[in-house]
């Protein structure tokens, strides 16, 4: 099934959530999450979505969104490495995918395709595409 999402709306919108201020000695990771689940998730970038779905935050509406880069570009790179966006999606649990059956059907006719992977992504491909 898929929705339409007001990409203008923040993940805090959406998921009508409003996350308190992160303590002062927060990791940057945790600051990091908590601001961007205030930005319209328009705004977000290759990085602000691997970053936000590794931590398992916002995937009903990150993964339409991350999807749509990958099927335009799927080794698209936030700040770590070539493809670590394809690798947030791959490594997520599988009851992700269960749940959204038709983003994890896309997800497989996106890495069918793939050749030529480092050894690391084509293991978490692997590991995706056994049932």
């Amino acid at each position: 099934m898929t929705r339409l999402v007001n990409h203008d709306r923040s993940l805090e919108e959406l998921e009508r959530d409003r996350w308190p201020v992160p303590p002062v000695d927060a990791t940057r990771l945790v600051a990091t999450a908590h601001a961007l689940r205030r930005r319209p998730i328009g705004d977000l970038t290759v990085e602000d979505m691997r970053l936000l779905i590794g931590q398992d935050i916002g995937l009903p509406h990150l993964l339409p969104l991350a999807l749509k880069v990958l099927r335009g570009n799927p080794m698209a790179e936030g700040e770590m490495y070539e493809g670590d966006l394809l690798s947030a999606l791959l490594t997520r649990h599988p009851t992700v995918w269960t749940e959204s059956s038709s983003l994890g059907l896309e997800l497989r006719m996106i890495v069918a395709g793939l050749t030529d992977l480092p050894a690391e992504l084509q293991q978490q491909v692997d590991r995706f595409l056994t049932p």
